[in-house]
């Protein structure tokens, strides 16, 4: 049987403000345990949550990304269930009226694009962390991150695999750094997906049994839980077996999932509109505020570059990855006044090479846009070959300075002298006789043999263009 796998999506992204969201608790990573939860957090008799108003703008902020509705009334819930590190023995979060309802998300898998609807985005606080490895035969409670700002972001079951999945995280990671409302550092916890996998029939319109696969903490892991999983699935079908629905985790060691609990629905936690908190009023004046505030988009900035620099779709894709890369490449062409094709070029080709060699990403780099730039305007300006510029880059990468000062310390100047050049030509072909009767007899290989041969003979300081030139003039008098 042809099996078709189906995928949704629920992220929770930390919103990036510097107070929790209903105390004036830091939100700071790497605390010792416990010194960043205040009463409020840990549910002392009498305390009142209040809302953090940055952390409502972000959310809403994300909505006008994604071209969703902002409700203007939202209502927050308590979400029911007992844990030890959840202090108050329920969650402060959203149901029924969300903050944010609807939207999508663009992203390029392969060469084509596909488009992930959005179900909703609501706010709510984070809870603790249980910590298991240093405590032998106990747990230790850590509740710095309880009450710490999410904005949790449903999809559709939309993505059909992997794949697909794992483009839709990226593109959301992307997006919430972009506009500035997450750090996205997912190592610790800034960025968590949990991934809803189901099986069915290829033409079957009824979704099958899903089971969830809880905080994937990097996209190569999604990718690989979500491709064990749908096996995991289809053999047990196959078997004659039944999936169960329930919550898993993804062991990266023994690259399985495993059972972790029975998957709850949404009638398991209680949920009731928390009687401590008003409902949350938006007005028109502050959307209308936030989406002017709104930088250019990534979907905008592709297509604007793929219009206005006729960039390939998988040139403007990978420019567009995150605002980082895609500042780096306009300072790069704004100093260039042009070269788009050739600014594109460098960063995705030598400059990402180099980048990923040294384990740095793009706003880390030790050559700044305007260097390369420097560079290649030496190219533009045939002062260099793309060959010789290529040395010159990793002479730039070490720190031996910019490049007129690296070509003229190293005497890399490309020759252009049109009578320097004949003379050179005039020589190889003397040299090889045997070459001109090919290239004359219909054989094109010679041509590129008498090509070589010049460029030797100028140390490949020779500018090919004119060599060529040169060449077939000489060749067909």
């Amino acid at each position: 049987m042809d099996w078709e796998t189906v995928i949704g999506i629920e992220t929770h992204a930390q919103l990036s403000t510097v107070s929790k969201i209903f105390s004036g608790a830091p939100t700071q990573f790497g605390a010792a345990p416990n010194v960043q939860a205040c009463a409020v957090d840990i549910a002392l008799p009498g305390v009142l949550p209040v809302l953090n108003k940055g952390a409502v703008e972000r959310a809403v902020r994300f909505g006008l990304a994604v071209g969703a509705d902002i409700n203007r009334r939202s209502v927050f819930a308590r979400k029911n269930y007992f844990y030890p590190d959840l202090p108050k023995g329920y969650q402060i979060s959203q149901y029924e009226l969300p903050v944010v309802l609807g939207g999508s998300l663009s992203m390029l898998v392969g060469e084509g694009e596909r488009i992930v609807r959005i179900t909703r985005a609501h706010l709510e606080e984070d809870a603790g962390k249980s910590l298991h490895e240093d405590f032998h035969g106990m747990s230790g409670i850590d509740l710095n991150r309880a009450g710490t700002p999410l904005l949790e972001i449903v999809t559709e079951p939309d993505m059909r695999s992997a794949e697909e999945a794992v483009a839709y995280a990226r593109a959301l990671h992307a997006l919430v750094r972009w506009i500035g409302i997450c750090d996205g550092n997912m190592q610790e916890g800034s960025f968590r997906c949990d991934a809803n996998v189901s099986v069915r029939p290829k033409g079957a319109e009824a979704l099958g049994t899903r089971c969830e696969i809880k905080n994937l903490n990097s996209f190569r892991f999604m990718e690989e839980a979500i491709n064990y999983e749908v096996r995991r699935q289809i053999e047990l079908l196959e078997d004659g077996g039944r999936v169960t629905q329930e919550t898993r985790l993804y062991d990266p060691d023994k690259k399985q999932t495993r059972s972790m609990r029975s998957k709850e629905d949404a009638h398991d936690y209680r949920y009731f509109p928390d009687p401590d908190l008003l409902p949350l009023a938006i007005s028109d004046e502050t959307v209308e505020q936030i989406r002017s505030e709104l930088p250019e988009l990534p979907a905008a900035k592709r297509a604007r570059y793929m219009r206005d620099y006729q960039l390939s779709a998988y040139d403007a894709g990978v420019l567009t990855s995150s605002r980082e890369v895609a500042d780096y490449y306009e300072d790069l062409v704004g100093a260039l006044g042009g070269g788009y094709k050739l600014g594109a070029s460098w960063i995705t080709g030598e400059l990402f090479g180099a980048l990923k060699r040294a384990g740095l990403e793009v706003a880390q780099s030790p050559l700044a846009s305007r260097q390369l730039a420097g560079l290649l305007r030496q190219i533009q300006d045939q002062v260099i070959s793309g060959k010789t510029a290529k040395d010159v880059f990793e002479a730039m990468w070490n720190g031996e300075g910019d490049a007129a000062a690296i070509i003229a310390a190293k005497g890399l100047n490309q020759i252009s002298d049109a009578g320097e050049l004949e003379q050179v030509i005039d020589g190889v072909l003397a040299a090889n006789p045997k070459s001109v009767e090919e290239y004359r007899a219909g054989k094109e290989k010679a041509f590129n043999a008498l090509v070589g041969q010049a460029m030797k003979a100028t140390r490949g300081k020779g500018n090919p263009a004119q060599i060529n030139e040169i060449l077939k003039k000489k060749l067909q008098s």
